[in-house]
């Protein structure tokens, strides 16, 4: 079993940034992929970035160039960052882990909310 607890959510002007910090713990050593989710009001859950066990990202097209996902293996730690925020980017953002098992974790999600 793989836990995971997600932090730093807030409120948000246009404009600005948060990190979201994901704690893991537990079985790490068969996870192979860590990543950000999230889902908005009335929408379907949706990928926000990846990060592979070799280092490789991956991310949505609407994050690009705004959003950096990174890892701190000694912390278990995945961090988002995320700079210029849209309103558009408020969800409930969810950390997640995939193991080569097929099994997948989800922690219970942070809020964003971007507003002025």
């Amino acid at each position: 079993q793989v836990q995971l607890v997600e932090s730093g959510g807030d409120l948000v002007q246009p404009g600005g940034s948060l990190r979201l910090s994901c704690a893991a713990s537990g079985s790490l050593s068969t996870i192979n992929v860590m990543g950000w989710y999230r889902q908005a009001p009335g929408k379907q859950r949706e990928s926000v970035a990846t990060l592979t066990s070799d280092g490789i990202t991956n991310y949505a097209d609407s994050v690009k160039g705004r959003f950096a996902i990174s890892g701190d293996n000694a912390k278990k730690m995945v961090y988002l960052q995320m700079n210029s925020l849209e309103v558009e980017d408020t969800a409930v953002y969810y950390c997640n882990a995939d193991s080569f098992t097929r099994a997948r974790y989800w922690g219970r999600g942070t809020q964003v909310t971007v507003s002025s």
